[in-house]
């Protein structure tokens, strides 16, 4: 295992994921002039490099974190990512709905890593 601390590589790791996830998923939007089967075959690619980091992510992070705490981190993190990537790279504006769904789920998340007595 690298030496990053085991709390945080898979965190690390899960963002950078999530960053070639949602270019994989969504980056193609922008070149809706290009032939499908070559978005897929590009978008697969880039799945690829994805899965060689969401893997490994949640492999070390079983060390750590229990299964629903990774796939939690996970989908905050893919929140996080794909706001980002929606407002800099789509330029579409998230609204105040956005923010409260994002609020609601930020609370599940709470739920899941909040230990009771």
């Amino acid at each position: 295992m690298p030496t990053v601390s085991p709390t945080l590589l898979p965190i690390l790791m899960l963002f950078a994921s999530n960053v070639f996830m949602t270019f994989a998923w969504y980056g193609h939007l922008k070149f809706k002039e290009s032939p499908l089967p070559m978005v897929v075959l590009a978008s697969w690619s880039i799945a690829f490099v994805e899965y060689w980091l969401a893997v490994p992510a949640n492999r070390w992070g079983s060390a750590v974190y229990s299964a629903a705490q990774l796939k939690t981190m996970q989908e905050v993190i893919t929140l996080v990512v794909f706001a980002c990537f929606s407002v800099l790279y789509l330029k579409e504006p998230l609204g105040w709905n956005h923010a409260l769904g994002f609020a609601f789920i930020a609370f599940g998340a709470f739920l899941i890593f909040h230990k009771w007595a």
